[in-house]
This record gives structure tokens, sequence and C-alpha cells, in this order.
């Protein structure tokens, strides 16, 4: 089965034009098929900000309304995307940017109102995030995509999907990858990268060469017990690890600029079956 690499990256890295040209350069060098995800930055609460729209959060979740929606859409589908592109191709990377929405690849489900819970304590009132998007197992079109690749194209997805009736929707990108991913295991031997702004899971969070290279279910257990992993960290490999049950072959967790080294085994965190 011929592998395929599926790439996120965030906002630390698009926030930064030297670390995006970087990493531009590093990915166009990856050889064989590969599929791009990015999220969105600051660029877009900076917009939103200059336009007189104030960004809205419940728990660290971003709510999406009409005007926002207009907001994300331009930069993230627009700016954001076709600046990838385009620094892609002048690397010789034949990319094609895309949203959800484009060749209908990704139809989401608009979030229905959610009680909100804060450290297991219900809120209250349930919220209505707005035009946010969620994904399902039949959210990605794994053809399409295929023919893509085959073609010789690397899609660049943005943040945006669509719900198939005409909405355009935000969704997260991390979500984003990770179903493309799990799609696109029925066909490839998948591996899922995200890079972010650590050099992988820390055993210390203060040290940043305290890497743990391999993590299976059980390790993971343990490190949850002692307290090593935690917070915001437990949802991302909770996920990562999900994924791995339906399919894929590895999750790996590194820092962006660490990406040129990917297929050797210093590169960031590697989440395993076993």
């Amino acid at each position: 089965m011929k592998s395929l690499k599926v790439i996120k990256i965030g906002g630390n890295v698009i926030d930064n034009p030297e670390s995006l040209q970087q990493f531009i350069a590093d990915f166009a060098l990856l050889q064989g098929p590969k599929i791009l995800v990015h999220g969105g930055g600051k660029i877009a609460t900076k917009l939103a900000e200059d336009l007189g729209i104030k960004s809205k959060m419940v728990e660290g979740r971003r709510i999406t309304d009409g005007e926002s929606l207009k907001v994300v859409t331009m930069v993230y589908a627009g700016l954001i995307n076709k600046n990838i592109v385009a620094g892609l191709q002048s690397e010789n990377c034949n990319a094609i940017g895309l949203s959800g929405a484009d060749g209908n690849m990704i139809r989401a489900t608009r979030r229905l109102p959610q009680k909100v819970l804060s450290s297991g304590e219900d809120l209250g009132e349930a919220v209505d995030y707005g035009f946010v998007g969620d994904l399902d197992e039949s959210s990605i079109d794994r053809q399409g995509l295929r023919k893509l690749l085959k073609a010789g194209f690397t899609p660049v997805f943005s943040a945006i999907t669509h719900d198939g009736k005409g909405q355009l929707l935000n969704t997260n990108a991390d979500t984003i990858a990770s179903a493309i991913s799990i799609s696109m295991s029925k066909d490839y031997e998948t591996s899922l990268i995200f890079c972010f702004e650590k050099a992988g899971v820390l055993m210390d969070v203060e040290d940043e060469g305290s890497v743990i290279r391999s993590i299976d279910p059980h390790y993971y257990n343990e490190l949850k017990l002692q307290g090593i992993i935690n917070d915001g960290m437990i949802p991302k490999l909770d996920n990562a690890f999900e994924a791995i049950n339906k399919g894929l072959k590895e999750v790996c967790i590194g820092k962006a600029d660490a990406l040129p080294g990917l297929n050797n085994e210093n590169f960031g965190t590697r989440l395993i079956s076993r």
C-alpha cells in the first residue's frame, strides 16, 4: 500500500512569515503523496477587530456568528490558503487550494447548541456556536481526494467546510486533518503529522529537550496518571489514538522547523498502536 502524509500547521507557523516560508520549502521537498491542512492564526482576529467585530469565546471555543464567518472565510480560504499555494508553486510543488465546498470534498453538519461544562460543572443554558461545522465518517470525499492525488496535485485545505445546502461553516483544522487521515487510510498507509510550537510531547514542559519519542496506549495512560500529560494536551492525544484505532499508521507531533527530519526517529513524538 502506498504511503500518504497528512500534515497540519497552526497559527504559530502562519503568523511568522519566515517560519511559514521555511515550512513551505521543507514541505515541498517531502516525497510521495501529501496533503496539507492549515489553521487561521491571528490574521482573522486582527481583521475582525479592525472591522469592529468582536471575537466571542466560551470555555476556549470560538463562536462563529454571521459576520465572523465572512471574515474567517476571506482570511482562511482566501488570503492564507492562496499565499501558501503560491509559495508551494514557487517550490515546484503543484498545490491546489481548497475549502471543503470545493469539489464537495468536506461536507460538515452545523453544530447544534450544546451545554457547556467547566470542570464537570454545568454552566447553564446551551450555547449556540453559530456557523461551526462538525464532521463524521461520511464527511470526506475519499474518491475525489484520491483522484487529485493520482493526478499529481497536493491538496491544501483551509478550515472552511460546507453543509451541502449552500452554507459555509468554520471547522477546527485539527478535526479536518484527523478526518482526512482516517478516511484516506482505507487507500493509503497514512501518517498524520501535527506541527506546532513544541518539539513534541514533553516529559518536562519547561525542557524542550525532554521529548518523549514514542507513546503507545499503555504508556499514555501511565503518563496521564503521573500528571505528565494533562490539560489541553489530553484531548489532542485522545483524538490521535482514536484515529490510530481507526486505521492510521501513526500520528506524529513535532515542530515545523524539524520537518526535514520527519523520516528519522528524532522527529518529535510518535503515537503508535502498540
